[in-house]
């Protein structure tokens, strides 16, 4: 096992590591066979990102294409990566830690495979708390950069490449993310880190909006999703494969996150657990097993967890003892390229195919799957199944009563079928498998479709899920679409239009009528919508639904976990009834009435200042539930008065948090503190149109700040609201505290909708003077809700007017635009050296860099040569766990250059960042 990079001990004494022009191409004993240029899937060959690139307001990137198969995926002779950067398995993530979860699979398939797996990190988290100082922006980067580096260690991962990206606030948004990320940089990053890595097996994020899911997170998926085609696509990118001398990559199998399996836990989660799709290859790893060093994997996880300390994850809890309390890690599979076998549970069953041969005696490397001609089918009518295998004959595994035509016989690659469901298939989705026998073996394969009702009808999806789906169809992915239940929220005792999206999914016209199977307390009108649809065609039609029951609970305390469940019938004539599950979301709504004088701020309440209902903010969303009332309970009162709204809110508290200092204001969730919400027009999709305020109500200085996150314009509250006023009082001794603030309409980033403001307060507790929280509760409430404007509360101002002339669009938010950078992480310079893979996933140097004779020595400095081809800015540093020294030099023309930098002892590190463009690293240890 290779030494971790933040110990140079790794590197032999005098040892001079260079990065050469362009790096050298990596080769192994077998070289793919080179792609064809026709499209093996329909959805895929019609898949332009120029239309959805254009609905972010980006460039169009190059269009996701699936390469048809080559014969092999390329491997080492033992299986093992064949270059200094190869690897076999590559995890894309966001941020530092989001590899967390996983780490004790990667570091089983180590200790079984010897496998050398790598992590993506998309940004380093400068966007995140700090539990453990005052560094933020870059600095927080390079903090989280180095405690990722130790905590993957533990499951004996080196090799961290980061694409310097900036990390921003917590949002639910992929489209924010992927307009802040300039998609088209970032996936051109990803797909050249694939092609310089070559790892056969990639993991990644769960792509789609899950609840709570972050949208970086979702866009992290997304990325590694679309590089695992465009890698093997010569016509992506082709600069990479002409200027920098890669070659396409075709990685074997490719997996995600997955987090909607029901199961219990013990060695028995890796058989026994129930996903939420039974037709999709899901794989379970069980972390209680036993290490080399006699811990179980949940333990190395937890001791790795605590390296994250600046997430507030050092005080990890140890797992339970008792291995049959200890549960799996999941994985989904959403594609391969290998043959792989379907009742397969072992630890290390996602690699099968792709890094150890897979059943059935076919040579490591060798191709075997399936694709369709569409992925939604009928019943009863015919499509395509195209086997892509070696040269032998493909026979097909169908459900019962459904009939394929085709001989089987492998011609050019392909073998192709004429599949037809049964004439009473019933709808959802099914496994459609495959055995391929040649020569040299047999291997199995498989892929899912869903069959269809002749018309469909469902409820609309919000934004952010029809995006998704949109982009997986459009990406060849359209088994990852539909996982999101269909939501939509409601205002306590209103009501709103419900549209119902229709499909006729057949070559012949139908009518029908569709109809709302509402849960008590809910009704539609009209009861029920005729329809007519042309054979193939869409269409829709809308309900106005109301809740005619106003005592129903709201929030997540309402109907099943928060959802009123229910379903939509759409008949379709001579062709049954299709059944499609829906859910409606109840939100609380308030009134908020004009005070006849302003309040005064002064953090207590006076007689006559609000006279409005008071607000229940005592459920909890996230975390440890209170223990009781005293432990954490909170109301608030709202008015308006002018052009500002004025809040109270008065919290119960047992124990008092971390008193921050005021400079410290920001990233108020790590101790008590208020935060208020507010979305003007009401129709937000995330929250960089709104207005969000976080209310620290002591600091160590006595009094209170607050600050703005998450929204329109983040920052110090003196700069981002200037008319904005805060008070305190906190109780001596301490119970809790009262906050109350003035927050003028004209800060908001549009004019306020009288009649429907989005308002939500949210109080964070904690219990340690750690700078970590435990509880949150508020008054409209679900599991990162704080990023979800369309489930916050409802509020109307009878009486107001906004002022004329002011705005009803946002504009653009104000984004963080610093990022730490790998140039100025000796660490990531260190790694680049030894693997020669660029930093940030950048090319090389067109030009060679690199270290002349040896470092010297002497009087508290290092002095060494730098010969380099061409201009360029030259980064060094003296590393020995910390920066002893660094030093930055303008380098203007070709040639050699003497650098003095400070520090004797550790690891010289330097970085090359090319006028031209690439970058060079090389590193020298000291003795």
């Amino acid at each position: 096992m290779r030494g971790g990079f933040g110990a140079p001990m790794a590197l032999a004494a005098g040892l001079v590591v260079s990065l050469l022009p362009s790096a050298v191409p990596p080769t192994s004993p077998r070289q793919p066979s080179a792609p064809q240029s026709r499209q093996v899937n329909a959805a895929a060959s019609a898949y332009t990102q120029t239309s959805y690139a254009r609905s972010a307001a980006l460039p169009a990137a190059p269009a996701v294409r699936r390469a048809a198969p080559g014969r092999n995926v390329p491997t080492s002779a033992a299986g093992a990566p064949a270059t200094p950067g190869g690897l076999d398995v590559l995890f894309v993530g966001a941020h530092p830690d989001d590899e967390s979860s996983d780490l004790s699979t990667f570091g089983q398939w180590n200790e079984q495979r010897h496998l050398r797996t790598g992590v993506l990190t998309i940004t380093r988290g400068e966007g995140g708390g700090n539990a453990v100082g005052t560094e933020e922006g870059p600095a927080l980067g390079l903090l989280r950069e180095a405690e990722e580096r130790k905590a993957v260690a533990k499951a004996g991962i080196t090799d961290i490449d980061y694409l310097d990206k900036v990390d921003f606030y917590y949002t639910v948004s992929d489209e924010l993310t992927r307009k802040a990320w300039d998609h088209d940089s970032t996936i051109a990053k990803v797909v050249r880190l694939v092609r310089e890595t070559r790892p056969k097996v990639i993991v990644t994020m769960t792509p789609s909006p899950i609840p709570s899911q972050h949208g970086n997170h979702q866009e992290a998926g997304r990325l590694a999703v679309e590089a695992y085609y465009l890698a093997a696509d010569p016509k992506a990118f082709p600069e990479q494969l002409s200027k920098e001398h890669l070659r396409t990559w075709r990685a074997g199998r490719l997996l995600h996150q997955e987090h909607l399996v029901k199961s219990g836990d013990g060695p028995g989660c890796e058989t026994t657990f129930t996903p939420t799709d039974p037709s999709a290859d899901v794989y379970g790893v069980w972390a209680g097993r036993r290490s080399r060093s006699g811990e179980t994997w949940a333990q190395v996880e937890a001791e790795a967890d605590r390296f994250y300390a600046s997430q507030g994850w050092a005080g990890t809890a140890d797992p339970p003892s008792d291995p049959n309390k200890i549960g799996c890690d999941y994985f989904t599979q959403v594609d391969s390229r290998v043959p792989f076998t379907p009742a397969n549970h072992a630890p290390d069953a996602a690699l099968e195919g792709a890094v150890y041969p897979a059943r059935g005696g076919l040579p490591l490397g060798t191709e075997f799957s399936l694709t369709t001609s569409e992925f939604g089918v009928a019943a009863g009518e015919p499509f395509t199944v195209t086997a892509h295998a070696p040269a032998g004959r493909v026979a097909l595994s169908l459900p019962a009563g459904w009939t394929a035509a085709g001989s089987g016989t492998v011609r050019d690659g392909t073998a192709k079928f004429t599949v037809t469901p049964a004439a009473g298939a019933k709808a959802g989705r099914v496994r459609l498998g495959a055995t391929v026998r040649t020569a040299h073996g047999s291997g199995t394969t498989g892929r899912a479709v869903e069959v269809r009702n002749a018309v469909t009808g469902a409820q609309q999806p919000l934004p952010r899920v029809s995006d998704f789906d949109a982009w997986a169809a459009s990406t060849g992915v359209p088994q990852l679409s539909g996982r999101v239940e269909r939501v939509l929220t409601l205002g306590s005792g209103g009501s709103r239009t419900v549209r119902v999206d229709l499909a006729d999914t057949t070559d012949r016209p139908h009518q029908g009528t569709v109809t709302l199977n509402l849960p008590q307390g809910f009704t539609a009108e009209p009861a029920n919508r005729p329809y007519t649809l042309e054979a193939g065609q869409t269409g829709s039609v809308t309900f106005t639904v109301r809740n005619t029951d106003a005592s129903l609970p709201t929030s997540n305390q309402g109907g099943s976990a928060g959802d009123y469940d229910y379903t939509i019938s759409t008949t379709a004539d001579g062709a049954g009834t299709d059944v499609a599950n829906a859910a409606l979301e109840l939100v609380p709504r308030t009134t908020i009435p004009q005070a006849s004088a302003a309040p005064d701020v002064d953090g207590k309440e006076s007689a006559g200042e609000y006279s409005g209902s008071s607000l229940d903010l005592s459920r909890l969303w996230e975390g440890t539930a209170c223990s009781s009332a005293a432990d954490c309970s909170a109301t608030a009162k709202a008015t308006w008065y002018d052009d500002a709204l004025y809040v109270l809110v008065q919290v119960k508290d047992d124990r008092q948090g971390s008193a921050l200092d005021a400079a410290d204001c920001k990233r108020h969730w790590r101790t008590d503190s208020v935060e208020i919400a507010l979305d003007p027009r009401g129709d937000a999709e995330n929250t960089s149109t709104t207005f969000k305020t976080g209310i620290l109500p002591f600091t160590s200085g006595g009094g209170p700040c607050f600050e703005r996150d998450a929204d329109n314009h983040q920052g110090p509250g003196a700069e981002t609201a200037p008319g904005m006023q805060v008070a305190s009082t906190v109780s001596a001794p301490y119970t809790g505290y009262t906050v109350e603030t003035k927050i003028p309409l004209a800060d908001l980033p549009a004019a306020v909708d009288p009649s429907r403001l989005a308002l939500d307060v949210f109080v964070y507790d904690s219990d340690t003077t750690d700078k970590t929280g435990q509880t949150r509760i508020g008054w409209s409430t679900w599991g990162g809700v704080q990023g979800d404007p369309y489930r916050w509360g409802l509020a109307t101002l009878p009486g107001y007017t906004p002022p004329p002339g002011r705005p009803t669009t946002a504009p653009p938010p104000v984004m963080p635009q610093t990022a730490a950078l790998s140039v100025n992480s000796p660490q990531s310079i260190i790694q680049a050296a030894s693997t020669r893979v660029p930093l940030a996933a950048g090319p090389a140097a067109p030009f060679t860099v690199r270290l002349t004779g040896r470092p010297r020595a002497g009087d508290g400095s290092v002095t060494f040569r730098l010969r380099a081809g061409g201009p360029g800015v030259a980064y060094a540093y003296v590393w020995d766990g910390k920066i002893l020294g660094q030093k930055k030099v303008e380098i203007t023309r070709s040639g050699t250059t003497t650098v003095t930098v400070p520090g004797t002892t550790g690891t010289l590190a330097v970085a090359f960042e090319a006028e031209a463009g690439g970058t060079a690293s090389t590193a020298a240890h000291l003795g």
